[in-house]
């Protein structure tokens, strides 16, 4: 019966997803991506992969796509010949990453009907599938399986709350058996699979690690940056919302002269961006503004109104403030942690995010519960260096003790492809 509640839920998640996408550009986006995709998958994709064994990963968005990339890379690597196919669900994950040049085909994925799997998977006939941590999509689970594709979760955690462990949950519970092997990030979550008849998991840490590694090697200089930085000590804003902002904004009043800051958000908003600049008692500056040959120097808020350079943005930074917990989700904190800095962030919902929870408990993040604790905090770091300096090495120690995640499930799917 649940089974049959899903089918048709689907097609109707499927009709509202296009009647609502005219109102909606995120949404809008997402359908016109997927207009004559599978038409197109019968042609461009199936001559481009030319009979070549296809590795496929999935990702919700660009944080996973982010958190798959070691693997991508490492897969790449290890199997030069064969062909890469990447898709995401959100526009926000496909728009920005549609021409990373590490997959051989992107798209989006086609709604998790009955009818788009069958298809897509019989064009695809992928060897092996990849889950980045979420996306149990039913019926695509249950064609790779029928396909008899090898598929792989990685970087996943499972939390007692979740459906699959209640005693009504065990249509979802059905799609967690397709899989031939789970690489989670805990022992919690092996334990909880293992509560539910799922022996097929172990530890690998989260992937995330691997990838924040390598951008302090890959970080891009940006001169124009460091002029506005000059010698002061700064804080870097990143993926903030507003609700964020509403606490950002009179803590950094407060130290207007004394703390610079580059704030990222999260999504770029102008009208939203215009009304956090109006309440910013210091000097404003866009980052399109500098980009446009305006000299950044003097200006005390520097805001990064485009999309893509965030993880580059944080060696220019004394202390980080990550956006999400005060809304849906506390957004990466390990791309700050791996640049050595103390990290704040809203107390609301970051509890099922493991790296926050562990440099809370290290002392390389503080979770703050409104202005005042964040101004608190703030003037700690910026009046004691020493403890700034101790809790930021915390936190790169943190990102260098966690990684080697993708090493180890390269060692599974090495078996796997025999």
């Amino acid at each position: 019966m649940v089974k049959f509640i899903y089918q048709v839920a689907i097609q109707v998640f499927a009709f509202l997803f296009r009647f609502v996408a005219p109102f909606n550009h995120k949404l809008k986006l997402g359908v016109e991506g997927r207009k004559g995709l599978l038409n197109r998958l019968r042609t461009s994709f199936a001559a481009q992969a030319a009979g070549r064994p296809v590795a496929w990963f999935h990702a919700a968005s660009l944080g996973e796509f982010e958190q798959g990339r070691p693997v991508m890379e490492a897969y790449r690597n290890a199997y030069p010949g064969h062909f890469i196919l990447l898709t995401f669900f959100s526009p926000s994950g496909y728009e920005i990453r549609k021409n990373y040049t590490g997959a051989d085909f992107i798209c989006y994925l086609p709604i998790d009907t009955p009818g788009n799997a069958r298809e897509f998977v019989e064009i695809v006939n992928p060897h092996i599938a990849f889950f980045i941590k979420y996306e149990f999509w039913f019926n695509y689970l249950r064609e790779l399986r029928k396909n008899g594709t090898y598929i792989l979760s990685f970087s996943s955690i499972f939390r007692p709350g979740q459906i699959f462990f209640k005693f009504y949950g065990g249509f979802f519970r059905e799609k967690l058996r397709y899989f031939n092997h789970f690489f989670v990030q805990n022992q919690a979550s092996v334990s909880l699979l293992a509560g539910i008849g799922i022996t097929a998991a172990s530890i690998a840490g989260d992937t995330r690690f691997d990838r924040v590694r390598a951008i302090v090697s890959n970080a891009r200089e940006m001169p124009e940056i460091g002029r506005f930085k000059g010698n002061k000590q700064c804080l870097v804003a990143g993926s903030v919302w507003d609700a964020d902002m509403q606490v950002l904004i009179p803590a950094l009043n407060a130290l207007t002269g004394k703390l610079k800051a580059i704030i990222a958000p999260h999504e770029i908003k102008d009208h939203e961006i215009a009304g956090w600049l109006s309440k910013l008692n210091g000097r404003s500056i866009l980052y399109s503004e500098v980009t446009a040959g305006q000299d950044p120097e003097g200006f005390d808020y520097l805001i990064i109104n485009n999309i893509g350079m965030l993880s580059s943005l944080y060696r220019y930074g004394s202390m980080a403030y990550i956006g999400g917990s005060f809304g849906a989700g506390l957004h990466n904190i390990l791309e700050a942690a791996t640049f050595g800095l103390p990290i704040a962030f809203g107390n609301k919902s970051y509890h099922r995010f493991q790296e926050a929870v562990d440099l809370i408990e290290k002392g390389g993040a503080f979770a703050v519960a409104d202005g005042n604790q964040l101004l608190k905090t703030l003037e700690n770091w910026a009046g004691n260096q020493e403890e700034a300096l101790r809790a930021g090495n915390v936190s790169a120690e943190y990102v260098k003790s966690g990684t080697g995640a993708t090493d180890l499930i390269m060692e599974k799917v090495k078996q796997a492809m025999g």
